[in-house]
């Protein structure tokens, strides 16, 4: 029972020693973390006036603060409202066609008997171009008069006696009418032998002939071409659109891939009086000049179709347009009340637009500053202050000044990499790294 008692006594206290012996370590390592804290914090509040009177010293300007942080003036890029020449126009692709030109083709058969032209010669109207063999028609045509002049001697016999009452009224009658047949059939001779001819009927140039001395051609057979080019027409077409604009006598300008660097003026001739339901578009037709001839009916033309020209537009540059609904806004760059530059909003209209710029009809004048690039930053508030970036000059920053967020600091500013010196220390140590011990 005694040594019971004695073991029980001797756990209890080999328990609390144990304990104890733990307690006393656990206090010793929070004591030894407070002292380092306590060290730290000196040598903090040591260096701590140092840094910020490192700050001070170096004008460093924190976010917020005008230097291009969050609350600074928006950095933006800007362009003057110019006057530009601007032309309304439309562009077409055509082709030329010859003011008149047919393809000579013979109206009976036959055999070509004479060719009275060279290929692309000039000739003139009524120039006999082509003969054909006429023989047949030539004896129809004496066999015709010799019958016309039976019949008008028959005629004047039959008059003589009906004078004399030895025949009667109704002899001279068929007589009469039988000179009329003759005289028909003399006719229709003379226009058979007139078919067996080809003239030319204008003045114009012909083409490459498709027959040749002695061949015999049916009717309606390809002979030659001739074509009038002392002015030509170009046919285009134009979207619907421009209907209500064209009208005759408008100022058209074409020019010829095959005749580069040249520009002809052509004035609008007529337009179609139907549109093409597939393409909605119109048939235009205008008259070139030609005098010296250099033109031809097929070539390929560029149509340019001018409806008015003003010649002191005001244009802006295309990106300063900010939409908003139906209604376009461009932000000026103006003077502050305290001396700085603030963006005003502005609802202008626009006109036409050409390569990168467009017209603006209302709400700018010549010379004004508008705003390019940077209107993100600008769209909450009124007359947010601004900061105009010269892209002119050459290393020009784009974005806020030393010491803004993202720039690099300078010795003395703060930043990382800069070396903090305390004022009234002897010793300093790099900014960001462990603190040294501070001195009294």
């Amino acid at each position: 029972m005694a040594g019971r008692t004695l073991h029980t006594l001797i756990a209890v206290i080999g328990i609390a020693a144990a304990g104890g012996a733990g307690w006393w370590f656990l206090n010793k390592d929070a004591a030894s973390g407070a002292a380092g804290a306590g060290s730290t914090a000196s040598a903090g509040a040591a260096s701590s006036p140092g840094r910020a009177g490192s700050g001070a010293a170096t004008g460093q300007r924190g976010p917020g603060g005008p230097g291009g942080g969050p609350g600074g003036p928006a950095a933006v890029e800007v362009a003057k409202v110019e006057i530009l020449r601007l032309e309304d126009d439309s562009q077409a692709v055509g082709s030329l066609r010859a003011r008149q030109g047919v393809t000579l083709r013979p109206e009976v058969s036959g055999r070509i008997q004479t060719l009275s032209f060279q290929d692309g010669q000039r000739v003139r109207k009524g120039q006999l171009l082509v003969q054909l063999d006429d023989t047949l028609q030539q004896a129809q045509l004496k066999q015709a008069e010799a019958s016309a002049a039976i019949a008008r001697t028959n005629l004047q016999r039959s008059r003589e006696l009906a004078a004399q009452n030895f025949v009667s009224q109704s002899a001279v009658d068929q007589n009469a009418a039988a000179l009329e047949v003759a005289q028909a059939q003399v006719a229709l001779a003379q226009a058979q032998i007139s078919r067996m001819k080809i003239f030319a009927p204008f003045d114009g140039i012909t083409g490459i002939r498709s027959v040749n001395l002695g061949d015999y051609v049916k009717d309606g057979a390809d002979l030659v071409a001739i074509e009038d080019l002392s002015s030509v027409f170009v046919d285009f077409r134009l979207p619907e659109r421009y209907l209500s604009r064209l009208k005759p006598g408008q100022s058209v300008e074409l020019t010829l891939d095959s005749m580069p660097g040249r520009r002809f003026s052509a004035r609008v001739e007529a337009l179609d009086a139907q549109l093409d339901a597939n393409g909605r578009s119109i048939l235009v037709r205008a008259r070139v000049g030609n005098p010296d001839g250099s033109l031809r009916g097929g070539m390929f033309a560029r149509v340019r179709t001018v409806f008015e020209v003003r010649d002191k537009a005001l244009a802006v540059p295309e990106e300063a347009l900010v939409p908003m609904g139906n209604r376009q806004i461009v932000f000026k760059v103006v003077d502050g009340p305290d001396g700085g530059k603030i963006a005003q909003r502005s609802e202008v209209k626009i006109g036409m637009r050409i390569p990168g710029k467009v017209e603006i009809v209302d709400g700018a004048r010549e010379g004004d500053v508008i705003v390019v690039a940077g209107q993100s930053r600008l769209m909450r508030g009124e007359n947010p202050p601004v900061r105009v970036v010269d892209l002119s000059r050459p290393g020009g920053p784009r974005g806020g000044g030393a010491g803004g967020p993202g720039g690099p600091g300078g010795p003395g500013s703060g930043g990382p990499g800069g070396a903090g010196k305390r004022p009234g220390g002897a010793g300093s140590a790099p900014a960001g790294g462990p603190p040294g011990p501070a001195k009294g």
